[in-house]
């Protein structure tokens, strides 16, 4: 194991029988909020019951299903009622992820009142609910407060503090009608090549336990207490259920493999923690363990999870996931439901899985009892929630519903600018901190003044980004305005110089950055190396002009950064610290003792390979140095076989662009190739995985162009599908050579994925640039497009 602590005898998993003990609470006393407790089951149960037993077979299904809010309208509620719906990480209310608060209440309160129509016959109606990411703030919307990710907040340790950023945070979704969060992250990552890494609270399993269960309970409220889950609570989430930090090579929605039991030792740890703060919902995950999806696991996920861990509430899939387990496709899968999922989260082929679900309950595929089952979990939740039955009422007219003051407030921003300072752990320091009063500084890195690269994945966007522009952060501070503020308060100046220049001589630069943002398996990495050279050129820069140098990195994981380790004089690892930069000025100015200490284990070499604490380890888990701490670190090796590998040739896969690749619609810019311009529109399409490819349509005269900033050579080999037959001539160009791409696209019309290869055979000289171009109206996908290094001669194919 990659810790050396021993686990509570509690959660000690036999080898033989998968033992395992946990408790579940029974929510206690009841407010006229409809939350049950012990003396009041009954009347849960038999209310829950009730409905159960009058609702038909086309409603009960209906409340398994949950579509995402691009895919489907009001008018679709109120004619098949889905129980739950979502937004996915790119979507907003009308089509607008960038939306005002005010729309995403009034689009709840549009979809509430759908659901909530007179039904024939006297069918009992029930109230829908609308299910969120909140991973780290309510940050799906414009102007919420962004807090660290829960990397950062593992550095932290403090669980109350977490349990203050859940209730807060679960104000902020209340004010905009939203009932239920897909969070806490439990995951207990591994191997920090993963990238979902910064999704998890540590590598140490009992730390990840302590601090989920304090989020569960700051969203929920305590299940001992009278206001659980009333104003200012939503319904909380522990996933993925279990062992997603845990797969081969670190690769999102893959393998785990290893003895079961020692696999729950650490995976299954935290869920007992947060079944025991009273948690509701529990999100299956995508990975599979020893060759068995989990979506389709009905050994885990109901002879553990329910059986032995006692776990009452909704179990609901990830984005498809069911897709994935072996025998199923997204619309057909019984195997999930039989297995112990309650919801199918099925964002967009919602109609085609709801008509065979009936059709298998009909014909005795699945047995109507586990149709009750599941529809009465569900329900259960929506009563305790306050969601069915007299205390249901409209989003609007929910507790704080509409108070757009509470958005970013400033009680709220305090807790985030507190969780910002308390996880900054400095790794190295020479004695250029903290900074001194009066010191003339130079901030430089084109990350200090971005808030989007400060937030990272699961901001705004699904994958966030640094080109987000910074009138979508109204209530946030840059770093950069945050040390701006605190030296120039204390006396000093401060300069922001993004490629390190100046005219007048610092006494000290600070130097910001960082990963790019991404999100799941778009942030997977083969290694721990830190490609991107521009804060290592400035802080080299600096140091040859004996100019004192602070690094403060930006990552969603520890990385090899000896190179950037031996060039600084201080070193801070920052995390993802979100919309409260003056955080980091509080340590760097001194204002606040550097508390912060690493949950993860600090690379010393660049390989990735997962590490124990006493093994390999530059900084071991826990390290973190006080200001006052100013023992020389040493010269770094800074050897590293993968450094020759280069970066990645890819300009677009995994739902990405590449380093460098910027996609073009004339003058104006499709960021991440997504959004409309000039006749372009690119959104997002699942392939393989949540919005990996992009489905691509264009209108008569329109041209898309994929750049890379410098040319990295080889074929372009492109993986694409075709929608519908041209009307008109579409062609490539690259490098002053057009191809005719009219006859193959005609010929690839339903033909699904195909690969084009563009070599010089066909193309002449390749340029840094492919441009698409059609005289008529087409539409088609991409999965990938790459440069490719094939023998001379290699023909195109198409």
């Amino acid at each position: 194991m990659r810790f050396g602590i021993g686990l509570r005898a509690g959660v000690a998993i036999a080898a033989m029988g998968l033992g395992l003990g946990a408790c579940a609470t029974v929510p206690a006393d009841t407010t006229d909020t409809g939350v049950a407790s012990a003396p009041v089951a009954d009347t849960e149960e038999a209310v829950v019951a009730d409905f159960v037993s009058r609702m038909s077979l086309e409603r009960k299904i209906a409340q398994l299903i949950q579509p995402q809010i691009n895919s489907f309208t009001p008018e679709d509620m109120q004619r098949y009622r889905f129980g739950s719906y979502l937004n996915g990480g790119n979507g907003g209310p009308y089509g607008d992820e960038y939306a005002p608060a005010s729309e995403w209440l009034r689009y709840a309160d549009e979809m509430y009142d759908a659901s909530v129509q007179p039904l024939p016959g006297g069918e009992p109606v029930v109230p829908t609910m609308w299910g969120t990411d909140a991973v780290h703030g309510h940050t799906n919307v414009v102007g919420a407060t962004i807090f660290p990710h829960n990397i950062a907040l593992g550095a932290a340790g403090d669980a109350d503090l977490v349990r203050r950023i859940g209730q807060a945070t679960a104000v902020e979704i209340e004010v905009t009608g939203i009932d239920w969060n897909f969070s806490p992250t439990v995951a207990v990552a591994q191997d920090d090549r993963w990238g979902r890494t910064y999704e998890s609270y540590s590598e140490n399993p009992e730390l990840v336990a302590t601090l989920g269960a304090a989020l569960v309970e700051g969203l929920q409220g305590n299940p001992a207490n009278a206001d659980f889950l009333g104003t200012g609570r939503v319904i909380a989430t522990a996933k993925h259920f279990f062992g997603d930090g845990g797969t081969d090579n670190g690769v999102d929605q893959g393998e785990v493999t290893g003895d079961l039991a020692e696999l729950m030792e650490i995976h299954a740890y935290p869920y007992p923690a947060t079944i025991e703060a009273g948690v509701e919902a529990v999100m299956a995950s995508f990975n599979s363990i020893n060759g068995r999806k989990m979506h389709g696991n009905e050994d885990l996920l109901t002879g553990v999870l329910r059986d032995q861990m006692g776990f009452d509430g909704l179990v609901v899939g990830d984005w498809n996931g069911h897709g994935q387990v072996a025998g199923c496709t997204v619309t057909d899968c019984a195997q999930s439901l039989l297995a112990g999922l309650d919801i199918y989260m099925v964002p967009d082929d919602w109609k085609a899985l709801m008509e065979t679900l009936v059709a298998q309950v009909q014909d005795g595929t699945i047995p109507m009892s586990r149709v009750d089952e599941a529809v009465t979990r569900v329900l259960r939740v929506k009563y305790r929630a306050g969601l069915l039955g007299d205390a249901a009422q409209r989003p609007s007219e929910r507790g704080v519903g509409g108070r757009y003051d509470l958005l970013a407030s400033p009680e709220h921003r305090a807790i985030a600018r507190e969780a910002v300072a308390r996880s900054q752990v400095i790794l190295k320091n020479d004695g250029v901190l903290p900074l001194a009063s009066g010191a003339n500084v130079l901030v430089a890195g084109a990350a200090a003044d971005n808030i989007g690269q400060a937030a990272g994945g699961w901001t705004l966007t699904w994958q966030g980004g640094r080109e987000l522009e910074r009138d979508l952060f109204p209530n946030a501070t840059s770093i950069w305005e945050g040390l701006e503020s605190a030296i120039e308060g204390s006396g000093g100046s401060a300069t922001l110089s993004e490629d390190g220049s100046f005219t007048q001589r610092p006494d000290v630069a600070v130097v910001v950055f960082g990963e790019r943002p991404y999100a799941e398996f778009a942030g997977d990495r083969p290694d721990l190396v830190f490609r991107d050279e521009e804060g290592l050129e400035l802080l080299r820069s600096f140091q040859a002009q004996d100019i004192p140098t602070v690094a403060v990195f930006l990552s969603g994981r520890p990385m090899w950064m000896n190179r950037e380790l031996n060039a600084a004089d201080a070193f801070v690892a920052s995390w993802l610290p979100g919309s409260e930069g003056a955080g980091v000025a509080d340590i760097l100015t001194g204002a606040r003792e550097a508390t912060g200490r690493l949950s993860f284990t600090w690379p010393a070499t660049c390989e990735g390979e997962p590490l124990n604490s006493a093994d390999g380890a530059l900084f071991p888990l826990g390290y973190g140095r006080s200001l006052s701490e100013t023992t020389s670190l040493g010269d770094l090796s800074e050897d590293c076989a993968a450094l020759m590998v280069g970066p990645s040739r890819e300009m677009f896969g995994s739902g990405r662009l590449g380093e460098g690749v910027t996609a073009a619609v004339g003058a104006g810019a499709l960021p991440n190739l997504l959004g409309s311009e000039g006749g372009v529109t690119a959104r997002g399409f699942d392939r393989n995985a949540q919005e990996d490819s992009r489905q691509i349509t264009m209108a008569a005269g329109s041209q898309l162009t994929l750049s890379q900033d410098e040319d990295s050579g080889g074929a372009y080999r492109i993986t694409y599908e075709v929608l519908g037959r041209p009307s008109a001539p579409v062609t490539l160009s690259t490098g002053g050579t057009t191809v005719d791409l009219t006859p193959h696209f005609a010929h690839a019309v339903e033909k699904g994925w195909r690969e084009m290869v563009i070599t010089e055979e066909c193309a002449g000289t390749l340029g840094e640039s492919i441009t698409f171009a059609t005289e008529g109206n087409i539409s088609f996908r991409i999965a990938e497009v790459a440069r490719t290094d094939l023998p001379e001669g290699t023909g195109c194919s198409f």
